[in-house]
């Protein structure tokens, strides 16, 4: 696999009903974010919308690690996670938290992480393999381009 010092993310989870079915997906693109490098979606069970978020961020931050790369820039489109995985907001539900911490280990193997809001247009393909995810649940993939 060629290592790759910056990647692009894209992220994204969902539930339906909130709680209901829910599932997440990931995006990795190159440091320019033009070509698609892996594509990745996992089904949750039953879950809230933002315990699909930050499933979708520790997803993409365990596949990120292995392409090497040193800095990672994620792209979501929850203002909400944003602002807490920035420290911006406080989390107060429990399971979040649990989420929280393991993304701020998991950070631990790059030298830089920033996560920044999208609007839901640009992150289409994320949405798109989150609700595959679960659609086809209990089935979760990954793919290298």
């Amino acid at each position: 696999m060629i290592k790759h010092h910056k990647l692009v993310i894209y992220t994204d989870g969902g539930a339906r009903g909130n709680p209901g079915p829910a599932g997440c997906g990931a995006v990795i693109f190159d440091e320019n974010g033009k070509s698609i490098l892996a594509t990745h979606k996992k089904y949750l069970g039953e879950q809230t919308n933002n315990f699909a978020e930050y499933s979708a961020v520790v997803l993409a931050l365990e596949e990120a690690k292995k392409f090497g790369a040193e800095e990672l820039q994620l792209f979501l489109d929850s203002e909400l996670v944003v602002k807490q995985l920035n420290g911006e907001y406080k989390i107060k539900n429990q399971d979040l938290g649990k989420l929280f911490i393991k993304i701020h280990n998991l950070k631990q193997n790059f030298k830089k992480v920033s996560f920044s809001h999208v609007r839901r247009e640009q992150n289409k393909l994320a949405d798109k393999l989150a609700n595959q995810a679960i659609d086809k649940e209990p089935r979760n993939e990954s793919r290298k381009q």
